[in-house]
């Protein structure tokens, strides 16, 4: 069973291990009932109940702001800090679902995946894909539902492989920072990229 499957029977269901990944990687900010529904993607039905329990729990805190109601992180939750601890460690790459859509948006030669989906804070991006004939669309609903389980906001960079190629051979550092940290590569058809791996590795 995955992280995250033990974390959707520990907690109850689906919707409420994603909502609660959601407010603990987000502490401090505020969000609207439909800002919710559309960024974990949930029915409305189903992330209403969960904030029910929540507000009963004390787990989130209500603002209102010019009629408009927010919800956010109750930083003052009892078991707060034992909960971000179990979310942040629990590694999301192999349980991100969204991921095998990836080779949907179009030519797809490049595919890599760190900082958020391996637990590396430090990192500037969290995905690199490097794709030909690009479907702006599919790139958007990709996204979309990989912030849905991430439970964030992702930094990502799309670039083609004519660009790909002028960083390569400039040995771009934004590359090099990528590659000597840790990271997942998921789709690889830039031989480049394996050689500059090696001589990393030497």
């Amino acid at each position: 069973m995955s992280t995250t499957e033990v974390l959707e029977v520990l907690f109850g269901s689906k919707a409420r291990a994603r909502m609660m990944r959601f407010f603990i990687l987000n502490p401090g900010r505020e969000y609207t009932f439909s800002e919710i529904v559309e960024k974990n993607l949930l029915k409305s039905p189903e992330a209403r109940k969960e904030l029910n329990v929540f507000r009963k729990a004390n787990f989130t805190k209500e603002k209102k702001k010019k009629g408009k109601k927010y919800y956010l992180m109750n930083p003052n939750f009892p078991f707060y800090r034992e909960m971000e601890r179990l979310i942040v460690r629990s590694d999301i790459f192999p349980q991100c679902k969204s991921l095998a859509k990836t080779k949907t948006i179009g030519n797809v030669k490049l595919s890599v995946t760190t900082g958020a989906f391996v637990n590396h804070n430090k990192s500037d991006i969290d995905l690199l894909l490097v794709v030909d004939n690009l479907k702006r669309t599919k790139l958007k609903n990709l996204i979309s539902n990989l912030e849905a389980e991430v439970g964030k906001e992702l930094r990502y960079m799309v670039i083609d492989s004519e660009e790909m190629t002028y960083r390569l051979n400039m040995l771009d550092r934004f590359l090099l920072d990528i590659f000597k940290n840790p990271h997942e590569i998921m789709i690889n058809k830039v031989p480049k990229v394996n050689k500059l791996i090696s001589r990393l590795e030497k």
